[in-house]
């Protein structure tokens, strides 16, 4: 499971370092590899291969490429999307479609979300959460059944 939050930069060749905390989080038949898209919101989302292969087996080949509004977000969620493995030092390296969509210019937030982790631009996704119209506590009640 990923979790926390890191501060790094990119690379000018679109690089990120993956924090040695969250690749612990990364089971052996990922094979160090990745797919990476765009997110619902301004960021980017990285899946282990693990992962990414569960997400298209549950969700993904259950939709219907002929009913309009699935084809379309097949189309949005998998046309930018990418694969990468780790390099010598552990980077990745993101597809500049992937960083002009997140408007990503050099530092960057680097978010575990359970089993996927979050790229997003430290001003952009700070402005996101003061957006927010509930209150943790509140989402946390109707999300969790408290």
């Amino acid at each position: 499971m990923f979790l926390g939050s890191f501060k790094y930069s990119i690379d000018p060749k679109g690089r990120i370092s993956i924090p040695a905390k969250l690749r612990k989080f990364v089971a052996s038949d990922a094979n160090d590899t990745f797919v990476m898209t765009r997110g619902t919101k301004k960021c980017i989302v990285i899946y282990p291969m693990n992962h990414w292969q569960d997400l298209v087996a549950s969700k993904l080949n259950k939709l219907n490429p002929f009913d309009p509004k699935d084809a379309q977000f097949l189309r949005m969620f998998l046309q930018p999307a990418a694969e990468d493995k780790f390099d010598s030092q552990s980077r990745l390296m993101i597809p500049k479609n992937l960083i002009e969509f997140a408007g990503i210019k050099k530092d960057i937030m680097i978010l575990g979300v359970n089993q996927f982790m979050e790229i997003w631009d430290p001003d952009i996704y700070e402005n996101y959460l003061k957006e927010q119209q509930q209150s943790y506590d509140e989402i946390a009640k109707e999300v969790m059944n408290i």
